[in-house]
């Protein structure tokens, strides 16, 4: 059997990826704060702005479920927080964008890593984006969180050699990030026009394409050879 840990599960790319794992000799787990009712996994309603009993749950089930063929986790859920300049950004919401996109990757890769130490296949796929490597006005807690995920991968990959470890940028996908984008006051975010102007150029992706193609990544015999990828040069 193989298992599959899967964040931000409810919507969007982490739904898609859950729908195409979902088939026999896989386990699929996915965590969000949601339940989706069209997913055929196992679901665990966490919000990851609070990691540390996320965490704990995995921890605790990975100590008692054991013997899989293959393991790997799949760090995809982000928070957006309301895009605009830093300095009028809501303390609040900044915080929730920071532990979700970096602190409970971090303390899920150190739960996974731990407990899945005699596994034969162990990956971590940590789902980046072209804002980790280009910094973007209005959009300053996502870029850092991106780019703290591009360098713990380049960390992890260091630590645990036998663990493939990728960090993949996985395009332009038509999701609700995109529509908030879209969406946005022009005044506060400076590049809500380019924004707008890829999904009127048809330039967005399906999740369920992205999907594709990212599991399609993950099966790669080279996987983890390229610590920091990304979909559309792969």
């Amino acid at each position: 059997m193989h298992l599959y840990i899967v964040t931000g599960s409810s919507r969007g790319l982490g739904a898609a990826l859950v729908k195409q794992l979902a088939q026999p000799g896989h386990a699929v787990i996915g965590i969000a704060r949601r339940l989706n009712p069209a997913l055929k996994a196992e679901q665990w309603t966490l919000d990851l702005a609070d990691p540390v009993p996320a965490a704990e749950r995995l921890q605790a089930w990975l100590h008692t479920n054991t013997g899989w063929d293959s393991a790997t986790l799949i760090n995809n859920a982000a928070l957006l927080s309301a895009p605009g300049p830093l300095a009028a950004s809501d303390l609040a919401d900044l915080s929730a964008a920071l532990r979700v996109g970096l602190e409970a990757p971090t303390l899920l890769s150190r739960v996974f890593l731990a407990e899945t130490a005699g596994v034969p296949t162990r990956r971590i796929l940590n789902i980046s984006s072209g804002l980790g490597r280009r910094a973007m006005a209005g959009s300053a807690a996502y870029c850092a969180v991106k780019a703290g995920l591009d360098h713990l991968s380049r960390a992890l990959a260091r630590e645990a050699p036998d663990v493939g470890v990728v960090s993949l940028a996985p395009g332009v996908i038509d999701t609700d990030m995109q529509v908030a984008l879209r969406g946005a006051d022009p005044a506060r975010f400076p590049e809500q026009a380019r924004f707008q102007g890829l999904k009127d150029g048809g330039q967005l992706q399906t999740a369920e394409a992205t999907a594709a193609a990212v599991l399609r990544y993950l099966q790669r015999a080279d996987f983890g050879q390229n610590v920091i990828a990304d979909i559309r040069e792969a």
